[in-house]
């Protein structure tokens, strides 16, 4: 659920102070990159994200989209999704409640999820063991009901 008080202006003042922080400029083409990234309401890839700039007439490299989705998960703006195949999926995060994902081994089919019980149980091992999370990432590879349904695994 998106949290009302960030908008994209705060995504776009907290991806500049990101990267004036590290030392980089916020270019042009970062700047399309982190806003086609929010405009996408799904899980995506690169190629996904390529295709959806180069449909509206934008014009950056594949190269750079690969140096730019780093920076915007680093941030704190963007998570990395991967399958077991170490294939990479995107999501935007930022203003949205956290949620871990159950990813179909067949098909590739992400679904989301949230659960207050495995958050607490993470929360209670982090104190037994005097450990201070900063994030987390909880994915459970296996097969979604479409696939179990056509004879798989």
């Amino acid at each position: 659920m998106k949290n009302e008080r960030q908008t994209e202006e705060s995504q776009v003042e907290k991806f500049a102070r990101y990267l004036q922080t590290n030392g980089m400029k916020f270019t042009k083409e970062r700047r399309i990159i982190l806003e086609s990234a929010f405009a996408t309401h799904r899980h995506f890839e690169v190629d996904d994200l390529l295709f959806q700039l180069r449909s509206n007439n934008k014009r950056v490299s594949k190269a750079t989209i690969y140096r730019t989705l780093p920076l915007l998960v680093r941030s704190g703006l963007l998570r990395e999704v991967h399958d077991d195949d170490k294939h990479t999926h995107y999501e935007h995060i930022y203003g949205h409640e956290h949620h871990d994902h159950l990813i179909c081994l067949n098909c590739g089919k992400i679904i989301e999820f949230g659960n207050p019980i495995i958050e607490s149980l993470q929360d209670e091992v982090c104190k037994q063991h005097e450990f201070t999370p900063v994030k987390h990432r909880y994915e459970i590879l296996g097969y979604c009901r479409e696939c179990v349904g056509k004879g798989h695994p």
